[in-house]
Order: C-alpha cells, then sequence, then structure tokens
C-alpha cells in the first residue's frame, strides 16, 4: 500500500502531489520497472520527465505497465531550446506525446528561457494553443526569472501554473519564491537535494536529522514541503523511493526552517546555470 501525498491546486485548477518523482537518467528496462514500482508500490503520482532527458518513452512505460489508473497520475515533461520557434514547439510537442504513446501531458513546461535566442514567448504560445486542443492539461516553466514570466503574462495574457527551479539548501531562492506566492505561481524544485554527498556532510543538515530520529534526505524534502515547493526527488532505489516521500509524520520547528535556510550561499547553483544567460538546447 503506498503512501497518501497531499496536493496543492494549481492557479488553473489542476491538483497535482506536492512530491513526485524525477526520472532524469532512468532509460530502459531497468528505468520502466524503477518507475513503474514508484508508482504501484511506493504511491508517487506525479513523474517528472522531459524531451532532453530521452526517456519519455520509457515513463510512458512506466505507467502502462503500472495497476494505477492513467488518469490518477500526473506526467510531465519539457520543450527544449532547440524547438522554441512556434511551429517548431507544435510538432515537438506531438513528438513528445508520441514518445510516450500518451494522449496528453498533465503538465508541459519550457525548459529553459533562452533569453539570447528570445523565442520563448512563441514557445509559450505554442503550449497555450496545445492546451486548447487537450494535449496538456496545465501549462508552465523552468528557471524563468521574473522579468521573463512578467513578459509572458503581458503579451499573453496567461501566467505560468509552475515554475519549476534549482532550489535546495545551499541555495533557497528566497526572492524567487516569494515572487510566486505574489503571482499566485507554484514552486517546484529540481534537484531538491542538490548534490546528495554535499547535503549529507553539512553538519546543520546531519544536527536536524538526529533531532527528528529522520534522515537527512527526509528533512531537506520535509523543508521544501513546508516552504510551500513541490519537490521532485530522483532515486531509481525502491528503498531511497521510498524514504524520500515518507516525509509526512513530522513537522520541522520553524526555528529549524531558518538554519536549513541559513545553509544557502551566494554562489549555490550546482552547475552555475544562470537564467538571465544560460542556454539550453
Amino acid at each position: 500500500m503506498g503512501n497518501v501525498i497531499p496536493e496543492v491546486t494549481l492557479h488553473d485548477g489542476i491538483t497535482i502531489p506536492v512530491i513526485g518523482l524525477g526520472t532524469y537518467q532512468l532509460r530502459g528496462e531497468q528505468g520502466a520497472e524503477a518507475i513503474r514500482g514508484a508508482i504501484d508500490e511506493r504511491g508517487y503520482r506525479l513523474i517528472d520527465s522531459a524531451y532532453n532527458y530521452e526517456n519519455e518513452g520509457t515513463v510512458g512505460e512506466a505507467i502502462r505497465r503500472s495497476s494505477i489508473p492513467r488518469e490518477e497520475v500526473i506526467v510531465t515533461s519539457k520543450l527544449p531550446g532547440r524547438y522554441q520557434e512556434y511551429e517548431k514547439a507544435e510538432i515537438a510537442i506531438r513528438e513528445s506525446l508520441f514518445r510516450a504513446n500518451l494522449d496528453y501531458y498533465d503538465l508541459y513546461l519550457i525548459h529553459w528561457p533562452n533569453p539570447k535566442q528570445d523565442h520563448y514567448v512563441e514557445a509559450w504560445q505554442a503550449l497555450i494553443h496545445a492546451k486548447k486542443q487537450g494535449l496538456i492539461r496545465s501549462i508552465g516553466v523552468c528557471n524563468f526569472l521574473p522579468e521573463h514570466l512578467e513578459r509572458l503574462e503581458r503579451e499573453t495574457g496567461i501566467k505560468p501554473s509552475i515554475n519549476q527551479i534549482e532550489l535546495h539548501p545551499f541555495f533557497n531562492q528566497a526572492e524567487q519564491r516569494a515572487w510566486h506566492e505574489s503571482n499566485q505561481i507554484k514552486t517546484q524544485s529540481w534537484s531538491p537535494l542538490a548534490r546528495a554527498n554535499q547535503v549529507f556532510q553539512n553538519k546543520t543538515l546531519q544536527q536536524l536529522a538526529d533531532k527528528y530520529h529522520k534522515s537527512v534526505s527526509q528533512v531537506v524534502l520535509r523543508w521544501h514541503y513546508q516552504l510551500g515547493a513541490i519537490s521532485i526527488p530522483k532515486s531509481a532505489s525502491p528503498e531511497r523511493q521510498l524514504e524520500n516521500i515518507s516525509i509526512f509524520d513530522f513537522s520541522l520547528e520553524e526555528a529549524d526552517m531558518r538554519a536549513i535556510s541559513d545553509v544557502t550561499r551566494p554562489d549555490g547553483r550546482m552547475k552555475n546555470q544562470d537564467p538571465a544567460i544560460y542556454e539550453e538546447f
């Protein structure tokens, strides 16, 4: 029997779990079984993929193998930078669905703004059209700064339901999160555990894990939850998948929430991927 995960409602009315499974590098037979097991046996209902992960087919196969009805699983994919021009975006969205052998995606996101290329508004228009066609239930973005988000709404009248950003104790994104909250955009955390070895070795996080009799991962993921962020930790291990999702039987004190947030660093990005200048194709 899987865990029951709390849900949040996006501004467009779509309801999604507060924690999901990241699938980067989960491919082939082993990947399909890891994802199927996460759904069937651990209770995951949010599965995050991307065109550039080259595993949309693996995700689709896992969902078909699962005993859980398709409509109960929230499936995400993302548009790569090289297909942000409107007509290319329309084709890529269809290709994403063909790869996964799905009729629709629950969430489809623009992976990076790529501001130097300056096609992200037309990519957004393609997502809006795909939603009207029933190919996508909810549309969002990844790694967009407030200036990019404001432009989307200004030029199309529609703002994203979610912005998936790098968010972990070493980079707490306080200002970006506050902006999201004031604009009714949900924050989703990619790499929520950062580089796991650095997280596990951090003394503050170790001390809090001891205090709550939980693992460091569970403390960090609980921090995300209490921040109001939707986290998508990646793991192929059944044991780690279960550990990551078992965070709803305790609560962090406010002082401990601040202590985790204070672990942040000015240069906390793991790969120096600043959305103002970083380009992803």
